[in-house]
């Protein structure tokens, strides 16, 4: 463990709050002595900072770059386990199995994120229904405690730490190295279908008829129309296909191009997510249109387009999800949608889906049987912040819960009542590892 210095680029992806200071010690082998309580102040595991919040961020104190530990271990392929370094990313293991025949049993919208963050975040992507999060299909992986002490954990062995580890958010040690369960595939593409829908209303019922006959579905929201059109947008549904090869189409990955710098404030105002927002709902002609794409523009949309985050400018941006139990989800979702038309704050991207029932196995796991809703808000001041105050509110009132992994700015008070394991969770935490997330959310209240 050598090359001590300062973070430069190791923010998170929203680039909100801004960090003061905060030190990089990267890792470079897995077997070294790595002696973690060397270090001056509190650490934190850091990865390719896809996290949106400050999960990812220890201000002044240290991240532990765990991306040089990208290597491969070994593969059955008889099973589909493969076992790699915790800092490989999912691109890179894409790379290897789709060619072979597998996929990721599940898998959030960007595929540059380490399969140590996919487990401290417990990541859960289009197939949640039928699949549950990343967690359930980890079967072992090697926890480094500041004391020295290497565990191994499981679901039948040190089970305790297994569950504080998986979502929870890099607090309980370091991952060296991780096993999961790949699942077959027929081929690299997707059969999938897009569906135009005006409402809420109509969402939930193509939402209720595709639970059984597609593994992934999703929608994006218009989340500034009104009146009869409130909450309408696109759903996509899909899953994998056959043939392995569809004439004039590459699987392979992708990139539209890359937005060299940051675009100004104001360019991403209400008139232009109007227009935006308008022009996609309207960009299929029919109700419905199928089709066989790639994996990649499938499941990764926005991995085409490098550094996408400085499309909200230097400010950065807020990713906002949250779920609400079924017992009122339609309700809540309204007065979600219609508060955000009502107030003015522009949300680019807004991406609905339905949870499942299939449990999810970490302490601070977010994912539960509901609807969520996640929403991309350009920092804007308070007007911005006085919203989500709100919109933390009517979620709490529902018995539902916002996401820790995309959180930059909810107070320790609704934390706590969203996520009242928090104390059993606490008592899991390696006592060096910390983060400016968990002192922010923890920290006694009046």
């Amino acid at each position: 463990m050598v090359d001590k210095g300062y973070a430069g680029d190791h923010r998170s992806w929203g680039r909100y709050p801004k960090i003061r200071r905060q030190k990089v010690v990267p890792v470079y082998w897995r077997d070294d002595e790595i002696d973690l309580s060397a270090i001056d102040g509190t650490i934190l595991p850091y990865g390719l900072g896809r996290s949106y919040g400050d999960s990812c961020q220890n201000e002044d104190g240290t991240l532990i770059d765990i991306a040089p530990l990208n290597r491969m271990i070994a593969f059955d392929e008889e099973n589909g386990l493969l076992r790699c370094e915790a800092g490989v990313s999912l691109a890179d293991i894409l790379k290897v199995i789709v060619p072979r025949g597998w996929f990721l049993p599940t898998t959030p919208g960007t595929k540059f994120v380490t399969v140590g963050g996919a487990i401290a975040n417990d990541v859960h992507g289009k197939n949640h229904h039928v699949a549950g999060t990343f967690g359930r299909h980890v079967t072992q992986f090697e926890l480094l405690r500041s004391d020295g002490t290497r565990i191994v954990c499981s679901p039948d062995q040190n089970v305790e730490m297994f569950r504080a580890t998986v979502g929870g958010l890099g607090l309980t040690g370091l991952i060296l190295w991780a096993e999961f369960k790949l699942r077959r595939v027929p081929g690299p593409f997707i059969a999938s279908e897009q569906i135009r829908f005006r409402n809420v209303d109509e969402f939930f019922d193509i939402s209720a008829d595709s639970e059984h006959r597609f593994e992934y579905t999703v929608a994006w929201v218009d989340c500034l129309a009104t009146g009869k059109q409130l909450g309408r947008g696109l759903f996509m549904r899909g899953n994998h296909a056959w043939p392995n090869k569809v004439p004039g189409k590459k699987a392979g990955q992708r990139s539209l191009f890359t937005v060299p710098v940051d675009l100004p404030w104001f360019a991403l105002n209400l008139v232009t997510a109007k227009v935006f927002n308008t022009a996609l709902y309207h960009s299929q002609l029919g109700k419905s249109k199928r089709k066989v794409v790639p994996y990649d523009s499938f499941f990764y949309p926005l991995d085409m387009i490098h550094d996408w985050n400085r499309l909200y400018g230097s400010p950065g941006f807020i990713q906002y999800q949250f779920v609400i139990p079924f017992d009122h989800d339609r309700s809540a979702i309204r007065s979600i949608f219609k508060q955000i038309s009502d107030s003015g704050v522009v949300s680019l991207l807004s991406v609905l889906k339905v949870f499942g029932d299939v449990p999810s196995p970490g302490m601070l796991s977010f994912p539960r049987p509901g609807v969520t809703l996640a929403l991309d808000f350009p920092v804007r001041g308070q007007r911005t912040l006085n919203l989500l105050d709100r919109l933390d509110r009517v979620i709490q009132d529902e018995g539902g819960a916002i996401y820790p992994a995309k959180d930059s700015r909810m107070s320790a008070d609704a934390f706590q009542a969203f996520y009242p394991q928090w104390q059993e969770f606490s008592q899991y935490i390696d006592p060096k590892f910390s983060s400016s997330f968990w002192r922010r959310v923890t920290r006694t209240t009046e």
